[in-house]
């Protein structure tokens, strides 16, 4: 099982869909391909230690294959990542990718979109930019994700 981990304290809460294979041997989130590509963005592009933040999953074990969570899934484990939400009480959530603005949102909108917009969760202010998996993909994704990561470093004047 992975929980999360980082500040119990911060200001910033990255919540992404559920632990890879390397997360899962690790017990930690965000630590394969993807995460490192997240450290990055934290460490060099926001410029502060990723141990500043929160980093947690929608699901909290490994989906066989690597497949998104099923919404019953995701269902079983949306309580102990909204009392994580309740305990850190961010004031930013960065939603990383669909499965993440679909689960604790319940909005099901392509990423595309879903940027254009900021949304509150329990009146915290939330941002919607694309997992990092998909920039492994796709290096277009790149400048959005910065705009994306920026309109957050902005809202908590980090900019």
């Amino acid at each position: 099982m992975v929980f999360g981990e980082g500040n119990p304290n911060a200001d910033i809460m990255f919540i992404g869909e559920g632990p890879g294979e390397d997360e899962d041997m690790t017990g930690r989130p965000f630590v394969g391909k993807a995460g490192q590509l997240l450290t990055k963005i934290i460490e060099n592009g926001m410029k502060i230690p990723r141990e500043t933040v929160y980093i947690a999953n929608i699901v909290k074990c490994r989906p066989p294959a690597n497949r998104d969570p099923m919404p019953d899934e995701a269902q079983c484990c949306i309580g102990f990542l909204k009392e994580q939400i309740k305990i850190v009480n961010p004031k930013v959530l960065i939603l990383l990718g669909k499965v993440a603005l679909k689960n604790l949102l319940g909005i099901e909108t392509a990423i595309t979109k879903a940027r254009e917009s900021t949304y509150e969760y329990e009146g915290i202010k939330v941002f919607v930019t694309y997992h990092p998996s998909a920039l492994l993909r796709n290096e277009a994704y790149k400048r959005p994700v910065w705009e994306d990561i920026k309109k957050a470093m902005k809202y908590l004047g980090m900019m």
